[in-house]
């Protein structure tokens, strides 16, 4: 894994609107609080949402766009991106995969936060066929396309966007992880990052009690796999894979 001193850059890449501060806000506030620059590239445009029915799908969109980036401020992001897929309907094509690659060589990132590619069947609701559609296009970016300067050739001749490796990944919802983070310091920005999705979560009578569920699992098993946590811990759960 890369040390700390190696990384400047990070780009995380998500289906939805909400996706990364569900599986990931906590270290990605920890990241931002050591001096990262973090981008977020956000596939879909979040209009298959549960907004409330009371305002126009027509209008979800936008109102999700607007949440996402409120949510991204509580974690110290300021660099949203939105490519605009539609939401339900995503699938890996040559042109996700080429946009995903113009944005990796404008970011220029050493490390990459996306979700799993691979289905997950003890967390069916982290498998979303559009998180493993923007994943596997995500990763088929990271190798072999943002670095081979004959992919996607209109991004070097016309945009003049040079080849770029990232050297690492790190999977959300992975059935395997190999990598825990301590996010108990920045639960309260967990927090209020998922309180901003205020169309996805408002319903939900007790999201903080549902998430330090599930991070304490998480805590549990980084303990089983022999880290050292103090009880009460908050984990969110990786996997890291070198792609360098």
């Amino acid at each position: 894994m890369l040390e700390d001193s190696e990384i400047e850059r990070i780009l995380v890449v998500t289906a939805h609107p909400d996706d990364v501060d569900f599986g990931a806000a906590g270290t990605v506030a920890s990241w931002t609080a050591k001096g990262f620059a973090v981008s977020y590239c956000i596939v879909t445009d979040g209009g298959a949402g549960n907004a409330d029915p009371a305002i126009p799908r027509s209008d979800v969109p936008a109102l999700r766009r607007a949440e996402q980036v409120a949510a991204a401020h509580e974690v110290g992001v300021s660099d949203v991106r939105f490519l605009g897929y539609l939401d339900g309907e995503l699938y890996v094509t040559h042109g996700l995969r080429r946009d995903i690659v113009r944005v990796i060589r404008q970011v220029r990132p050493q490390r990459m936060l996306i979700q799993s590619p691979e289905r997950n069947w003890e967390r069916l609701g982290a498998s979303h066929p559009d998180h493993l559609a923007a994943a596997e296009a995500a990763m088929q970016a990271i190798y072999p396309d943002a670095r081979n300067p004959h992919a996607h050739t209109e991004l070097l001749n016309d945009e003049g966007l040079e080849p770029w490796t990232v050297r690492e990944a790190w999977l959300m919802a992975d059935a395997r992880p190999n990598h825990w983070v301590d996010i108990s310091s920045h639960a309260p920005a967990k927090f209020a990052a998922l309180r901003a999705h205020h169309s996805q979560t408002s319903h939900m009578e007790d999201l903080e009690g549902m998430l330090t569920t599930w991070m304490s699992g998480a805590a549990q098993t980084a303990r089983d796999n022999g880290h050292d946590l103090p009880e009460g811990a908050l984990v969110e759960a990786f996997r890291v894979v070198s792609t360098g």
